[in-house]
């Protein structure tokens, strides 16, 4: 087939780099390997996050949108990026710092504004489609494909809300990347720096850091930390509060960095810092082992921050692109080089931020996808069934990094059915875990001799509270050696509770090779067993199994013998050489 085109037409569909942001959004083109920016507000690149809904259904976007705000005429939704794969309880937070009363239910929080209720979906999606008419304005032709950024700590719910928005607007998303993932990427390629950088990306909701290795072209993330609940935001509320202003008046002379301003923003960057400092932490480094740090993010405009970012980690932080721009400019290289216009061979491995398992028995975890994996990711563990006969096997899968079911987070679960009726520990079930580069997991658990299968997409239905992910991390680390404890604990008691159930029914096959005093002595055994299934201390509990082992080894080898002798019951050994059975 021959494609014909005018003159100067670009054959190739032209994909997009999108900064959702909760303050402002940009979207960035790569073009001969220069990235340009869209005009998506009369003149200007950044477009305020803000959608205004008339009575009519009429909309208006950004600045127009900022101005009936100030006018109070109109239902005026924003920061909707803090609601976000959120439920009515962990929208409570949010409440607190807009004018909006929060609805919705267990699945989802909605925004009611005056008279419209609407969901951070619904308003991102139309966000989002505004932006794609401007660049197709813009441009000139038709826009389908995206690469959009979300926070590196944005759990799986968030990043469906924010894959789903898309959808309605019309873009394919072709990958979601974090946002110092995408300014990394950025800086790598401009600057050609190599080593460790800290990425700091002060947002209007959100706080991200990530920790960085840059080396040979390959960016790998070495960990993460953030909170959803934590951005520029936050000092435009602290400082409205203080100086009796409205929010909007507050932010005006936040970027005058007037007076006040340090005062309020103080107590907020050092909140961050402190994560800095658990991410640096997490990695086993200090500031010395940094190379550089790079600020991201509109609020890091403020000059407080860089100062106390520098007294903190003693690096002058880097500043040479924009830091409005760095985001969207890093997502539309990643859009060009998914569309195979790569440049200079680079390379980036996201990570996971939390570890990924599955429940077995005694509610421990096994860990399938340990934290900071870089991404996309497959790995499959092989389990087996605990009791005789067991035809099907509960699959929970779990995010956190303790030991037991309780300590982590459940994402979902689902039952493999049709497991052949087979002796415990006969069955093999495979549990594949496909975590992709858009951080969403899909989970296959397969019965090798049966070929039965079953999988499971994991989007739940809410996410983490605004510091659960923090809180899980700090937890696993104060609870480490009472974890392994447990752990060790747990394995033992079931051992014992496997070694008691073959004891029991082999007793109740073959009891009748046993005289009666013998048979009231291995059932006591059992009954003393029985009784260290719930005992507090492992070697107590390997004791109590080696007794009960040692007590029925007398009974082991008389079953054995048995059974040797009913195998050449009937049979001449002359005939069986023949191949013939004796009548």
């Amino acid at each position: 087939m021959l494609t014909i085109s005018e003159p100067g037409q670009d054959k190739k569909r032209q994909v997009i780099g999108i900064d959702l942001g909760t303050t402002f959004s940009l979207v960035a083109y790569d073009k001969e390997g220069q990235v340009h920016f869209v005009p998506l507000d009369g003149d200007a690149t950044a477009l305020p996050s803000m959608v205004a809904y008339g009575e009519n259904g009429e909309m208006s976007f950004g600045q127009h949108a900022v101005d009936l705000l100030k006018a109070g005429g109109q239902n005026v939704f924003y920061s909707m990026k803090r609601l976000m794969g959120k439920n009515v309880e962990d929208a409570q937070t949010f409440a607190q710092t807009v004018p909006f009363e929060i609805a919705g239910d267990a699945q989802i929080a909605k925004a009611r504004f005056k008279s419209i209720e609407k969901s951070a979906v619904e308003v991102s999606a139309d966000l989002l489609k505004h932006m794609k008419h401007k660049t197709e304005q813009h441009l000139g032709q038709a826009v389908y494909d995206a690469v959009i950024t979300v926070p590196a700590y944005f759990n799986d719910a968030q990043r469906q809300a924010t894959k789903d928005a898309a959808k309605l607007a019309g873009l394919n998303v072709m990958r979601l990347i974090s946002e110092p993932t995408a300014a990394a990427l950025a800086y790598g390629l401009d600057k050609k720096a190599e080593g460790q950088f800290l990425v700091y990306d002060l947002g209007g909701g959100t706080f991200d850091v990530s920790l960085l290795k840059l080396t040979g072209g390959v960016f790998r993330v070495v960990a993460t930390g953030g909170d959803t609940y934590l951005g520029g935001d936050d000092i435009d509320n602290a400082l409205a509060q203080a100086k009796g202003i409205t929010t909007l008046e507050a932010r005006t002379l936040k970027e005058q960095n007037g007076a006040g301003v340090a005062d309020c923003a103080k107590p907020i960057i050092a909140k961050t810092l402190q994560i800095c400092d658990d991410v640096l932490n997490d990695a086993e480094m200090t500031e010395d082992d940094l190379d550089g740090i790079v600020l991201v993010g509109g609020s890091t405009r403020l000059p407080l921050v860089a100062t106390m970012v520098e007294e903190a980690f003693g690096h002058k932080p880097q500043t040479g692109i924009n830091p409005d721009q760095v985001v969207a400019h890093g997502a539309a290289l990643q859009a060009s080089a998914l569309a195979g216009n790569k440049r200079d061979d680079m390379l980036l491995l996201d990570v996971t931020p939390l570890s990924l398992g599955l429940e077995t028995m005694g509610g421990l975890v096994e860990k399938v996808i340990e934290r900071n994996t870089p991404i996309p990711i497959t790995r499959a563990q092989k389990f087996t069934t605990f009791k005789d006969g067991q035809t099907a096997m509960d699959i929970h899968v779990l995010q956190g990094e303790r030991e037991t079911v309780e300590g982590c987070r459940s994402l979902a679960k689902f039952r493999l059915k049709g497991i052949p009726s087979l002796p415990a520990g006969a069955a093999r079930i495979v549990v594949r875990f496909a975590l992709d580069a858009d951080g969403m997991l899909t989970v296959t658990a397969d019965e090798e001799t049966s070929g039965v299968s079953q999988s499971v997409d994991v989007v739940p239905s809410y996410g983490l509270k605004p510091d659960d992910m923090l809180t899980m991390l700090k937890d696993s680390m104060t609870h480490a050696q009472q974890d392994v404890g447990f752990r060790q604990l747990k394995e033992a008691q079931l051992e014992l509770e496997r070694v008691i159930d073959a004891c029991a029914l082999a007793l109740e096959k073959d009891g009748a090779l046993l005289d009666e005093t013998t048979f009231k002595t291995l059932e006591n055994a059992l009954k003393v067993a029985k009784s260290f299934l719930t005992a507090s201390n492992r070697d107590d509990v390997e004791d109590a199994m080696e007794t009960l082992e040692n007590a029925f080894q007398s009974f082991s080898e008389q079953r054995v013998n048995n059974a040797l002798k009913q195998a050449v019951v009937g049979q001449n050994i002359y005939s069986e050489e023949k191949g013939e059975t004796s009548k």
